[in-house]
């Protein structure tokens, strides 16, 4: 059982919350219901005011599979969710006792506070962008010397080693041998696949 630390109590109704950063450990692959339960608990007590935002962190990842290039939006912290609130005896209450909720992040039963640093790092990949030009990571499926095929362009059917991967640019550096002398070749990620 949890120690139960020392809380203030909620600030007057004329007065502005403190409003800081603090990260739950939830149940892993429930951080969805989760928080959504969190909110649904928040209205309901009328405590509204002293919690600005509660988030999963996400990124948005291209993924290829099956020769299929698909967006995806992956969970970049599994079972931990970040709540922008008032830390004070009845919202500490209200979170722990939400079904799935473990625990606030922190030493010996002591919520720890983020950091600026902290928060912008986690929320860096969680806030959605703007426009739609704003490129998703690439997830690339092969290493520095996995075997590839080449299945489209001047070299298809070539087969070769992976000598780089720049995932930045989603472009890899493959070494063929072409004319029984290897020669590098760089080619878009979606162009070769796994041997």
């Amino acid at each position: 059982m949890a120690k139960v630390p020392d809380l203030p109590q909620p600030t007057e109704p004329d007065e502005e919350p403190n409003i800081e950063w603090f990260v739950l450990k939830v149940q892993s692959s429930r951080e969805d219901t989760i928080l959504k339960a969190l909110e649904r608990r928040v209205k309901v007590e009328g405590l509204d005011r002293y919690f600005r935002q509660i988030v999963v962190p996400t990124e948005k990842t291209t993924e290829i599979r099956n020769n299929r290039k698909r967006d995806i939006e992956r969970k970049t912290y599994p079972g931990y969710i970040m709540v922008n609130m008032e830390l004070n005896d009845k919202t500490w209450f209200l979170v722990r006792d939400t079904p799935g909720v473990g625990d606030f992040v922190g030493a010996y039963g002591s919520p720890s506070r983020m950091t600026d640093q902290e928060v912008k790092q986690m929320l860096g990949q969680v806030v959605p962008a703007k426009t739609e030009e704003a490129a998703a990571k690439v997830r690339i499926d092969v290493e520095r010397g996995d075997r590839v095929k080449i299945k489209d362009g001047p070299f298809e059917n070539f087969e070769g080693t992976v000598e780089e991967v720049i995932e930045g640019r989603g472009m890899i550096k493959v070494m063929l041998i072409i004319f029984n002398r290897p020669t590098p070749v760089d080619l878009e990620y979606w162009q070769v696949e796994k041997i």
